[in-house]
């Protein structure tokens, strides 16, 4: 359940991440592009952060704290899962983005999944953001034909998704 990178460790949700969680889960820049609720408060957001941590327990889900000297800095969370193939959507801390870490995570998730059976990993973004598509495109995925207008926060956003196949 503990994946290490180079710099990295992802691994399930405790309850001592509880404070860092809920700043990710009620950040304003993250809620721009992570398609969350509108929490006001931390208290808000708490029963999110619950099921989080269930789910990250869950062998049946794949949920990933990312961590960066045992601090919780973003996560990685199932959308969805069907016949061997996992969508993926993730978050950092904005004080982390451009230093490669989202990348890194996403790696080494992508490798486990496939470690754990998985034949295709999935992950979307709206169009305009284009950081995300880029650690995509450097964790080596591939841009799918796939588009979808998703309405989020009063917007409607284009979404485009990638993917990575397990090499046979």
């Amino acid at each position: 359940m503990i994946i290490r990178t180079k710099r990295l460790t992802l691994k399930p949700f405790a309850e001592c991440d509880t404070d860092s969680a809920l700043d990710l889960l009620t950040n304003d820049i993250i809620k721009k592009t992570y398609m969350l609720p509108d929490f006001e408060k931390h208290e808000d957001a708490l029963p999110l952060f619950k099921r989080l941590t269930e789910l990250s327990q869950d062998e049946n889900h794949y949920v990933r704290g990312i961590y960066l000297n045992k601090h919780l800095i973003g996560f990685l969370n199932d959308v969805e899962i069907e016949n061997g193939s996992i969508e993926l959507g993730y978050l950092i801390r904005p004080d982390y983005h451009g230093r490669g870490y989202m990348t890194e995570a996403l790696c080494g998730v992508i490798s486990d999944l496939f470690d754990q059976g998985y034949c295709e990993v999935i992950t979307g973004a709206f169009e305009d953001n284009i950081a995300s598509i880029r650690v995509m495109i450097k964790a080596g995925m591939t841009k799918l034909d796939k588009l979808d207008e998703i309405e989020y926060r009063g917007t409607i956003h284009r979404c485009v998704y990638y993917s990575k196949k397990k090499q046979e």
